[in-house]
């Protein structure tokens, strides 16, 4: 099976990452992902989909780029809010959870980490 799965490097922030993440995700799981040696990997499962989050060198030569993020589908306009509420606080906000033309629910937004989501009530077209 080939699969793509979403990698991250956190220097210094994967404990603190996976801490703010499982609030917003309750049904979230983590094991490691490697033998323990540095860089510590883990491997989480974020609204089904896994994710690699791994500690590093804590200077990157790069960053993120606000277009590559987490698509989040949610069936509840009150659980785009939840999400958004719990991983945007000290992080930075592109487009505020509000109705747009796109969808009637959306946020867009950097948690503190720089990761980025995007959070969406379904449409029921998301693949």
């Amino acid at each position: 099976m080939i699969a793509t799965i979403p990698h991250f490097i956190l220097p210094g922030a994967v404990a603190d990452a996976v801490a703010l993440w499982s609030r917003a995700f309750p049904d979230m799981t983590v094991e490691p992902s490697d033998d323990g040696d540095p860089p510590a990997c883990l491997r989480v499962i974020v609204a089904g989909q896994p994710v690699i989050l791994c500690d590093g060198p804590p200077v990157q030569p790069v960053g993120f780029d606000p277009s590559d993020s987490l698509l989040i589908s949610c069936e509840r306009a009150s659980d785009v809010d939840r999400i958004a509420r719990i991983l945007a606080r000290d992080g930075l906000v592109f487009m505020p959870p509000g109705d747009y033309p796109f969808a009637r629910r959306y946020t867009w937004f950097a948690d503190r980490f720089g990761v980025n989501w995007q959070v969406m009530l379904s449409t029921g077209k998301e693949p």
